[in-house]
Parts: structure tokens; C-alpha cells; sequence
């Protein structure tokens, strides 16, 4: 799997991909990635994916109710965005100093640190 925790990502399909402005003016939705489940294919975006869940009252939360939390998302309705352009690339791998570096094909630029 090209994507990692903490990477920044464009989702490019699905009904979460576009949020409307005041402007009605349509960008994509962006997060970062805070969970990877390389089992199922999944990632867990912030701030992408919302879903209401009904929350039994527990020691932890004594109200319960409807929490709004966010869901995985399949890891093919996603992109990298670009360091340099902030635009949605694919990933490529090479060698640098013998270790395995992740990079964007659009500009090139290093993925890794």
C-alpha cells in the first residue's frame, strides 16, 4: 500500500469527494490519514467519511446519543496530494542511500523525510 499514516490525501471519488464553498465553488475534500488497515484496503481520513453512530450511555460518556464520527475509506478513492503543487499524484518508489524512498510522480519531490 502506497499510503502511511500521516500522509496527506485528496479523496478523488465517492460522495465525499467535492465540498461546496460559499462561492458554490467546488474543491476536493483533503485530510490526513489517521489510521492505515492494510487488510482490508482501508484508510481513516479526518474530517472525511462522516458517519452517526447511536452511542449506548457508558461510564466514559453518561449522555450517549448520536456521535458523529469518521469511517475508513477505501485506499482507491484517495490520492497523495503533491508536496509542491497540492494537487492529487500517484506515488513511485526509488532508491536513495540504499533505502526504499517513496515520491510523486508529478513533481518528483521526496514523499519521505
Amino acid at each position: 500500500m502506497n499510503i502511511k499514516t500521516g500522509d496527506t490525501v485528496a479523496v478523488i471519488a465517492g460522495r465525499d469527494q467535492f465540498v461546496t464553498d460559499k462561492k458554490g465553488k467546488k474543491t476536493r475534500k483533503t485530510g490526513r490519514v489517521l489510521k492505515v488497515y492494510p487488510k482490508t484496503e482501508r484508510v481513516l481520513v479526518e474530517g472525511v467519511n462522516i458517519i452517526k453512530k447511536h452511542q449506548r450511555p457508558t461510564q466514559a460518556n453518561d449522555k450517549g446519543g448520536i456521535i458523529e464520527k469518521e469511517a475508513p475509506i477505501h485506499v482507491s478513492n484517495v490520492a497523495i496530494l503533491d508536496p509542491k503543487t497540492s494537487k492529487p499524484t500517484r506515488v513511485g518508489y526509488r532508491e536513495v542511500d540504499g533505502k526504499k524512498v517513496r515520491y510523486a510522480k508529478k513533481s518528483g519531490e521526496s514523499l519521505d523525510k
